[in-house]
């Protein structure tokens, strides 16, 4: 039998982004921050939910779908600022609060590609095997896998990232190792495991060292326009 974790929410948006106001701009009707508010919302297993950001409006916004405020600074609201400052800061209020999360499941404002069976399948993993220290959507591409990639080398000509000396290398997708790239809609922490980890993967090193992917099909984020037309395509095609 699962043992009771106390799991929260955290929906994270900042409001200096170079599309003004992405985070709370309108998709069908509703700001685009509601549908991953809401999608959490849903879950069978979340207790209780928060909302990180520099942005009054954005906060707003997130308490009317039911979303605790936390203000964010500034200095971990700038455009170089990283994510686990934010979700460290987030923390640190739901401590002062008397709130201890076992599991966050960290959700961002700028993606509607969320689904409550996703957010609860990757739950899922977690309460079934404590040693997972995160569980996250990923999607699997073949096309850009990184035995494919190229950089630069001192002369300026194209050579692969990796050491093929020893080994023949398919130029046939179907034949290379599975290539998972991690999805920007929402992560599912085990904290103890992942945040606070001494050995996390870089770059996302506050996921710690033992991820678990779950796959999921087309996901992406909004960065300018077109994502909001996208974004609009997507939820007409997946309905709750």
């Amino acid at each position: 039998m699962k043992s009771k974790k106390i799991i929260i929410a955290l929906l994270t948006g900042r409001g200096n982004n170079t599309l003004k106001d992405k985070n709370i701009l309108p998709v069908l009707g509703k700001p685009l921050l509601h549908y991953p508010a809401t999608a959490a919302k849903r879950s069978r297993y979340i207790d209780d939910f928060f909302v990180s950001s520099d942005d009054d409006k954005i906060l707003d916004a997130a308490a009317e779908v039911g979303y605790r405020k936390i203000k964010r600074p500034d200095e971990y609201a700038r455009p170089d600022s990283l994510h686990i400052d934010a979700i460290l800061h987030a923390l640190a209020e739901m401590k002062a609060a008397s709130l201890h999360p076992d599991i966050l499941v960290v959700l961002l404002a700028n993606s509607v590609t969320v689904k409550t069976d996703w957010i609860d399948g990757c739950i899922d993993e977690i309460l079934n095997d404590d040693n997972i220290s995160s569980v996250v959507p990923v999607n699997l591409i073949q096309d850009y896998h990184p035995y494919r990639a190229k950089k630069l080398n001192a002369d300026g000509f194209l050579e692969p990232y990796f050491d093929f000396s020893k080994e023949k290398v398919s130029t046939n997708r179907q034949d290379l190792p599975h290539n998972y790239f991690l999805c920007h809609n929402f992560w599912v922490l085990n904290v103890g495991r992942s945040l606070f980890s001494e050995n996390g993967q870089p770059p996302w090193t506050f996921m710690g060292d033992r991820i678990k992917p779950y796959v999921v099909d087309e996901t992406f984020d909004v960065h300018d326009r077109n994502d909001l037309e996208l974004s609009e395509r997507w939820l007409r095609e997946n309905p709750d």
